[in-house]
């Protein structure tokens, strides 16, 4: 079996590898991929994720099975379409059903028609209005981007003067151009956060256990959001019941209502949730799988992912078996991420850990070319021993104009 894999991250990187544990696949290709892909066996290929036609072209000379989209901006591109168009497997949501991440007032729409439960909220595309509305509600307030911001078009402003400098930036200053020419301002919810993703067929939902992403580039949530510093799973602080209460009423409903709407999904759901005084709640979906969370949670799957996306693309029940074991990853960045960042700096090797690899360049010897860099990954029987595995790993490594936090998986032990 071939298969390829759309994507360059660290992402692409865990689903790569995870794929190529399959006996029966023969090669997994990664487009663009990165270099540091190839110490696992898979083998990155120099086509651009937004050649829709060289990647068909590529697939069909390949004779690729399947092929699995890792990131969303292919997905709203219509990746899927076109490979589908041209008689090509692939797996994905169809650009309309990617809406569900392209759009926040699309996502919102959904969540109302189908009494998702999520925060109040109202979209503007006028500076005055939407500035009018935060006065009228007040912080703390949540201002977002309506579009794709790779993960930093989100501010909890926690005064009305953060909330109008943030949407000065969006809607005058266009910091994120059309993405941001809409903005949602939404109620602050408290509670825990956590990410619930599943495997979707239509109206068939197979949840996957959960993770804790780390948004914040500092340790103790300071700094600006960026696209994730670290994650872990399972999440001790969320119980099950939380767990299963969000499959009924947040997941099931979200895939049904989008075959309601007329964009039925295939794909990867992902729901970042808040577990409220309330019950959970929506924070934002997601047409993929989450970056860190994928390398934390894919290594706790025991079945083929392989077989999993065969028997899904067959529209069949999936077998899906999940270890106990813990997974703690960390995220080391370029110094300056997520704003301007340095490049060029030696990557050293990672002794008695998996490494993810994203922002890298160079064959043999790699060097960072990205704000983030490579991410650790550890398991355990525990938490606490996952994360002592990994900080380790990293406590050995000679690190140059890099970071990292050191809190990653606080939570879980303080709150348990």
């Amino acid at each position: 079996m071939n298969i390829l894999v759309i994507g360059s991250g660290g992402r692409e990187h865990a689903i790569a590898k995870k794929l190529i544990e399959d006996e029966r696949v023969t090669n997994v290709y990664c487009a663009k991929g990165n270099p540091g892909m190839k110490k696992d066996g898979i083998i990155p290929v120099n086509i651009a994720e937004d050649d829709h036609t060289g990647l068909i072209a590529f697939a069909e000379e390949k004779q690729i099975d399947w092929t699995f989209v890792g990131p969303e901006i292919p997905l709203l591109n219509g990746i899927v379409d076109d490979f589908q168009k041209a008689g090509l497997k692939i797996f994905g949501p169809t650009k309309a059903a990617a809406m569900i991440e392209g759009s926040k007032e699309f996502a919102k729409k959904i969540m109302s028609q189908n009494k998702i439960p999520t925060a109040d909220y109202q979209a503007f595309t006028s500076y005055d209005e939407a500035v009018a509305y935060v006065e009228e509600k007040g912080a703390p307030i949540v201002v977002k981007a309506d579009g794709l911001a790779a993960g930093k078009g989100v501010v909890v402003a926690e005064t009305n003067e953060q909330a109008i400098q943030a949407l000065h930036e969006m809607l005058k200053e266009n910091r994120f151009g059309q993405n941001g020419e809409k903005v949602v301002i939404e109620e602050f919810l408290a509670g825990e956060e956590f990410s619930l993703m599943a495997f979707v067929d239509g109206s068939a939902v197979y949840p996957m256990v959960i993770a804790q992403d780390h948004k914040r580039a500092y340790d103790g949530d300071k700094g600006p959001n960026t696209g994730g510093m670290g994650a872990y799973s399972p999440v001790p602080q969320i119980s099950d019941e939380v767990v299963q209460t969000a499959v009924e009423t947040i997941l099931k409903p979200a895939a049904k209502g989008m075959i309601a709407n007329g964009t039925p999904f295939q794909g990867i759901l992902y729901a970042g949730l808040i577990a409220t005084a309330d019950g959970p709640k929506v924070i934002e979906f997601n047409a993929r799988f989450g970056d860190p969370e994928t390398q934390v949670i894919l290594p706790r799957l025991t079945s083929s992912l392989a077989q999993l996306v065969i028997d899904l693309l067959a529209h069949q029940e999936p077998n899906i078996t999940w270890s106990d074991q813990a997974a703690v990853g960390v995220v080391v960045a370029a110094e300056g991420y997520p704003q301007n960042y340095a490049a060029g700096m030696p990557i050293p090797s990672i002794e008695g850990c998996p490494v993810y690899y994203s922002g890298v360049a160079g064959e043999d010897n790699l060097s960072a070319n990205g704000g983030r860099v490579f991410l650790v990954e550890a398991n355990g029987e525990t938490l606490e021993e996952a994360r002592e595995k990994v900080y380790r790993a990293l406590a050995d490594a000679k690190l140059s104009k890099m970071f990292y936090r050191y809190d990653i998986g606080d939570k879980a032990l303080i709150k348990n």
